[in-house]
């Protein structure tokens, strides 16, 4: 496990007449990537963002930008995103034919490549490209809302994929997504994880320049 904890807060959390204040208040907490949740309305019911949200964030900070992707053909967007300005660039393997190919593709255009595994999506997607993966990213929610709870057992499979990162050596970073609060970011820390996906516990607190590290200190106790 990293010693290294990342937090990357979730604009699907923020005020969107005030994104560019809550990201600058995100940031002054020591955010250390910023989370874009892409969603498309067929592969999770709701819509999201597009390249032109991580433009316009582009241009207001310089952190890295985390996107995650909840769309079919997510192949058609490696391109667009990164020419945005993406950083991170992770997808579902349901959603295409050829995951090792388009892993490849994202880091060719200069992005760190991500896979996304839902809760019930097996592991075995993972265990085939894990070499390709600069992030493994489990969903701790079933994705296309925020505020939802966190599934408790998930746990045991955010432990089995630091268990596969371990036993191949990977330096890929272990992200969980969904439900990551005050109560339960410190069993996602516990069984592996070191990189944090919140939205609602940071950007609905009353102070979330100090949440995020407040965030950060529990995974350090729990460590």
């Amino acid at each position: 496990m990293s010693n290294s904890v990342y937090m990357s807060p979730s604009v699907l959390g923020v005020d969107l007449a005030r994104i560019a204040d809550d990201v600058a208040k995100a940031v002054s907490g020591g955010a250390d990537w910023i989370h874009v949740d892409v969603m498309d309305g067929h592969f999770v019911p709701n819509l999201t963002f597009g390249p032109g949200l991580v433009a316009a964030l582009r241009r207001i900070t310089d952190l890295p930008l985390d996107v995650h992707l909840m769309v079919e053909r997510p192949e058609w967007y490696i391109a667009p995103f990164a020419d945005a300005g993406a950083s991170v660039f992770t997808f579902h393997p349901e959603t295409t034919a050829h995951v090792q190919r388009h892993l490849e593709q994202v880091r060719a255009c200069g992005m760190l490549a991500g896979l996304a595994l839902n809760p019930g999506t097996p592991m075995g997607y993972a265990e085939e490209v894990v070499d390709d993966l600069d992030l493994l990213l489990i969903m701790t929610v079933n994705p296309g809302f925020p505020a939802q709870r966190y599934i408790g057992t998930v746990t045991g499979k955010i432990a089995r994929a630091r268990s596969l990162l371990n036993s191949r050596r990977s330096s890929a970073r272990l992200q969980v997504d969904g439900g990551i609060n005050r109560s339960t970011i410190g069993a996602a820390r516990g069984a592996g994880a070191d990189t944090f996906v919140a939205g609602s516990a940071i950007f609905d607190s009353d102070d979330p320049t100090a949440e995020v590290g407040v965030l950060r200190r529990l995974c350090e106790t729990a460590a």
